[in-house]
């Protein structure tokens, strides 16, 4: 069957002509392309065609081609260059259609390319999902059930594969315009530069597409940039969390762009969002954090032995419940849809209307049910620690892990158990939605009398998780040891210690702990999780006097520097725990996008209050100025999902991530949550 699909594919200019179809020469629906680091990236979409291709730069130059279409995609991985060699995108992505031996539709793109390098060797091709393209780029290694091997025709290098189920597959070709092939090479010409025309498509099903008319209402800003990263990410099926890496559903994404987002959203937007989520909602009411598509669910079923039953496609998505942070995002953010922003007929609509499983065939239940399903979970989780009030009674990432929140890398919550955002913000967060669903009445029709009772406990828990769990996270130290800390945490990374030493006061340094560990106990590093607080909870006028500046002033002493607002500070802990918060970790000392836009969005809900004393404003305000100075300086890359920074020339510098050689891993040039300030604007004062 590959055979026959190469056949289609690579037989020649003829041949592939006659098999495929590139639009006309209107302009596709959606074309963009952004520059980060090290990769030129270019969006596409239009019609069922929606690819993301990615051309890298540097001693170890690459071509990726992303779809969201099954989170699918195609990558070449060539060896290492003697020096640099940069790529020039010649011609646009076009999009196309053609179709294998079966006639089977594959839906991608068609793009020229140069690059000034002497001479291309192709190290490995991955045809997949696009979680088995990451694997390869992380650790070097994939299965052996998707490898496809290499043909040659003419001046065309040609990769293809079916699914490994016989499904339409994959197809990435390379037809060389300028040099030629030398036994699998690719040659330059006399000038010293490669030219190729590239051809990449997918065979998996493709997704309705929104618009940015589907999306976004008339208060949203009008920022071009966001508005292309926003349309190429959203669909009717799903949003996508961001490209490359991550074109599939995850909950937590999910829940937190359409939150951010929602004043500039349409209805039918939020609700596809929301709508999503509960379609893959476990049977106990936890929110999935991620799933797995395509070729992935398919080698995922063999390997562990669960393969579909007759109610189960062979295909259909594997969902992973490993994180706890989604949970508890769910109730809140739909609460502020259904009692905020939704009217009174549009939010019985939305909870009457059928979700079908994303999972199972056939399957549909109304949003309420489901909503309810989730409510009934928070609550018993929330019960333990409103029982005993103790720091090891509260919610913790589930056993045998190292992640549970959005800090997903292994290093991200420092070692701990028991997460910040979660306990002090979340749960308390959405056990008060649940008592204002239920004051509403929204929940009537989906309640049985056991069910009633249940979650009429939500505001005596509420307040219990309101008044004691963020008290178990305070960090209190001296003003002279953690000057000291700082000093010396400074001059380890090489930026002046100056102008944090001066924004602090002979008052102790008082922050929240980013975790508490196995037993109850505080791990020292500042981080941006604050914001949480803020855009969710009701701190006294102290607190915010207490923590929001803490976190607002000069790096190393709080969290901000020039290029934007860092989401960790590890200066009041060891050396050894600072290595693991580098610029280099993935949630080290470096910037989220989207964390800026969840602080400055707390600000501006905290500052909507009316019963702060004018000091505690003010001390808003200032923070709420230096923040939006950092986001307004880095306008060009708040897109992106994060950067790192390099201290040059006095300043701080912005340092795409992945384009160091230590970097854990590589930013997605278009990320959901990133887009945010589509509705997160800049204060009028």
């Amino acid at each position: 069957m590959a055979g026959r699909l190469l056949l289609v594919a690579g037989l020649g200019l003829a041949s592939l002509t006659a098999c495929a179809h590139i639009s006309p020469s209107a302009a596709p629906e959606l074309a963009y392309q952004v520059t980060e680091g090290q990769n030129i990236n270019a969006f596409l979409r239009d019609g069922p065609v929606a690819a993301h291709l990615l051309l890298r730069n540097g001693q170890n130059p690459r071509i990726l081609v992303a779809f969201p279409a099954g989170n699918s995609g195609v990558g070449l991985w060539f060896d290492q260059l003697a020096g640099s060699a940069n790529w020039t995108l010649t011609q646009t992505p076009q999009p196309l259609t053609m179709r294998d031996s079966r006639g089977r539709p594959l839906y991608g793109l068609r793009a020229t390319a140069t690059i000034g390098a002497p001479r291309l060797t192709i190290r490995k091709a991955v045809l997949s999902n696009v979680r088995f393209l990451r694997d390869y780029e992380s650790v070097g290694r994939i299965p052996d059930e998707i490898l496809a091997p290499t043909r040659t025709a003419g001046d065309r290098l040609i990769f293809a594969r079916d699914r490994a189920d016989g499904a339409p597959g994959y197809v990435i070709e390379v037809r060389v315009t300028h040099g030629r092939l030398d036994d699998g090479s690719i040659i330059a010409g006399a000038d010293g530069n490669i030219g190729i025309e590239l051809t990449a498509a997918s065979g998996e099903t493709p997704l309705t597409g929104l618009t940015e008319g589907d999306l976004l209402n008339e208060r949203a800003a009008p920022d071009s940039a966001a508005r292309h990263a926003l349309a190429f990410l959203s669909y009717q099926e799903k949003f996508m969390a961001g490209s490359w890496r991550f074109n599939t559903y995850f909950g937590r994404d999910t829940l937190m762009s359409v939150r951010l987002l929602m004043p500039a959203l349409r209805p039918a937007a939020i609700e596809a969002g929301l709508g999503s989520v509960l379609a893959r909602m476990n049977a106990s009411g936890e929110v999935a954090h991620e799933e797995g598509l395509s070729e992935f669910a398919i080698l995922d079923r063999r390997k562990n032995g669960n393969a579909a039953d007759d109610t189960l496609a062979a295909d259909s998505p594997t969902l992973d419940f490993g994180m706890i942070d989604d949970d508890y995002m769910l109730a809140p953010v739909a609460s502020a849809y259904l009692l905020e922003h939704a009217s009174p007929e549009q939010a019985r609509t939305f909870l009457a209307q059928p979700v079908a499983s994303a999972t199972t065939s056939g399957v549909r239940e109304p949003a309420g049910t489901l909503l309810v399903r989730n409510l009934r979970h928070v609550v018993q989780q929330a019960r333990p620690f409103a029982n005993t009030r103790s720091a090891t009674s509260l919610v913790p990432i589930k056993t045998g892990r190292l992640t549970g929140q959005w800090r997903d890398s292994e290093e991200g919550l420092g070692r701990g158990r028991y997460a910040y955002d979660v306990n002090a913000a979340l749960v308390p967060a959405a056990l008060e939605a649940i008592e204002k669903l239920l004051n509403a009445g929204l929940l009537d029709p989906y309640l049985s009398g056991n069910e009633r009772t249940e979650l009429g406990v939500s505001a005596a828990l509420a307040q219990v998780w309101r008044n004691r769990a963020p008290g178990l996270f305070r960090v209190s130290i001296p003003s002279a040891e953690a000057r000291e800390r700082i000093q010396s945490y400074a001059v380890s990374l090489g930026v002046p210690a100056a102008p944090a030493l001066a924004a602090l006061g002979p008052a102790s340094l008082d922050f929240h702990a980013i975790a508490l560990d196995d037993a109850g106990k505080p791990i020292p590093i500042m981080n941006s999780d604050e914001g949480f607080a803020l855009l969710f909870g009701h701190p006294s006028p102290t607190e915010l006097e207490t923590y929001v500046p803490a976190i607002t002033r000069p790096f190393p002493a709080g969290l901000l520097t020039d290029i934007g607002l860092l989401v960790a500070n590890p200066a009041q802990t060891d050396p050894e725990v600072q290595s693991r918060f580098s610029p280099a970790a993935y949630h080290g000392t470096v910037v989220w996008s989207w964390q800026q836009a969840l602080l400055a969005a707390g600000l501006e809900r905290q500052l909507a209050r009316s019963d702060l004393p004018a000091s505690t404003r003010s001390a808003l305000i200032q923070s709420q100025d230096d923040l939006w100075r950092a986001i307004n300086a880095t306008a060009t890359t708040r897109n992106s999902e994060l950067w790192s920074w390099a201290f040059d020339n006095d300043r701080y510098q912005v340092v795409p991530f992945g384009a160091g050689r230590q970097d854990a891993d590589e930013s997605n040039a278009a990320q959901l949550w990133s887009t945010v300030y589509l509705a997160v604007r800049p204060p009028k004062h």
